[in-house]
């Protein structure tokens, strides 16, 4: 049996310049040929057709904030079996594709997630995790399984699913317009019978950019959508807990906007102004509709983002004091369609870093003595020699296998 097509779905709205770095990162996956489908608003679609291979993408206008409808209309043109989603505002490692497919042949499943990495490019976003009825998540320990009325947790900017399930579920729900979409898609399949499954190898790294609703350090500018989905995700899982769920949901978000205005990120009328919108929120998701509606066939051909898969990836490393040769070197790479992992090492206890460029490169940068995992000692006892080793065996992972100790 032929293995299963992949079409990746993107939404963005309002983050043109974290689209574009998504569908570069995109375009290096190695040894898998999948589709892109581009659900987008207008300066989106705008930066996506100037990417390289923008002719072989599926762009689709968005023409309102609803991440449910955006995912639907994006399902409903994907003509692969599998059907993966990922944000704007993240990008994959070069291995996603091939670890999402793997998934779905090895196991069975009907949807998969696996982990998120967050802006440092070492700690762990979001994990192995499982929610329940009232949308609260939990970590799970090693080899432990959601308990009764759990589901395991999909994290929104990296799962894929069967396009089949998504076709007899009714896909995403557009009652949810942002917050808990992938999470009331969970309890649904999960109580469908539906198997789940976390694959430690398909990572996804997740930038946390800005938007309508947040600052890029994470401060909320509105809680609106968030008291709205809610409202309705209590009403549709748990309606017995409605009024603790929701009396629940206003102090937690108090008590986060308390922690932000003790470091002075907040003041008393952004704290009220944003609790007025919390509550504005929750008023209008008590009677927001639940609205599933049907997916059909695509009507069109797959198209797969690139026929060529890209070459080997270029792994170069330098000092953080001739960074600027360095980075020319990887441009003229990256130009020529090689993927290229760059290691810039400095003689400093500074902490590690790693990300995806909007240049188009994976880049680490950090003190030969400091450490990458932030639960590492803060000075780490290496040669160079040593310590160039020691990255080269971690970004492995990244694509360059050649380089493992």
């Amino acid at each position: 049996m032929d293995a299963p097509r992949l079409s990746v779905v993107v939404v963005s709205w309002g983050r043109p310049r974290a689209l574009a770095r998504c569908l570069t990162a995109l375009g290096q996956m190695r040894s898998v040929r999948f589709e892109v489908i581009v659900v987008a608003d207008a300066d989106g679609l705008a930066v996506a057709q100037g990417v390289p291979m923008a002719e072989r993408l599926v762009l689709l206008a968005q023409e309102e904030a609803n991440i449910s409808a955006a995912r639907n209309a994006g399902i409903a043109a994907a003509a692969g079996e599998v059907v993966a989603f990922i944000d704007d505002d993240a990008v994959p490692e070069p291995g996603w594709a091939e670890a999402l497919l793997g998934g779905f042949e090895t196991f069975g499943a009907a949807a998969v997630t696996g982990p998120v990495i967050g802006r440092n490019g070492f700690s762990l976003q979001w994990g192995r995790m499982a929610v329940d009825a009232q949308g609260r998540d939990r970590w799970l320990g090693e080899g432990e399984a959601p308990a009764p009325g759990e589901a395991l947790k999909l994290h929104g900017t990296n799962m894929a699913l069967r396009r089949d399930v998504l076709t007899r579920t009714g896909g995403f729900d557009t009652g949810f317009a942002f917050y808990l979409d992938e999470t009331d898609l969970a309890l649904r399949l999960s109580r469908a019978g539906l198997g789940l499954r976390y694959l430690p190898d398909a990572v996804v790294h997740h930038g946390f950019a800005a938007s309508a609703r947040r600052r890029e350090d994470r401060v909320p500018l509105d809680l609106f959508d968030i008291g709205a989905s809610s409202a309705l995700f209590l009403r549709k899982h748990a309606p017995e807990a409605l009024e603790a769920g929701l009396a629940e949901l206003e102090a937690a978000q108090r008590a986060r906007l308390l922690r932000l205005a003790r470091k002075r990120k907040l003041g008393p009328e952004e704290i009220r102004r944003l609790m007025e919108s919390l509550a504005a929120g929750i008023a209008a998701g008590r009677g927001r509709p639940s609205e599933v509606g049907g997916i059909g066939a695509p009507g069109r051909p797959f198209r797969p983002m690139r026929d060529a898969l890209p070459g080997a990836m270029r792994c170069l490393d330098g000092w953080v004091y001739r960074a600027g040769s360095s980075r020319s070197e990887a441009a003229r790479h990256v130009a020529a369609g090689e993927p290229v992992a760059l290691l810039l090492l400095e003689p400093t206890p500074r902490k590690h870093r790693l990300c995806f460029t909007e240049t188009g490169w994976w880049e680490q940068r950090g003190g030969v003595f400091g450490p990458a995992e932030r639960s590492a000692p803060r000075l780490q006892p290496w040669t160079p020699a040593a310590r160039r080793a020691r990255e080269w065996g971690r970004l492995a992972r990244i694509s360059c296998p050649d380089r493992l100790e």
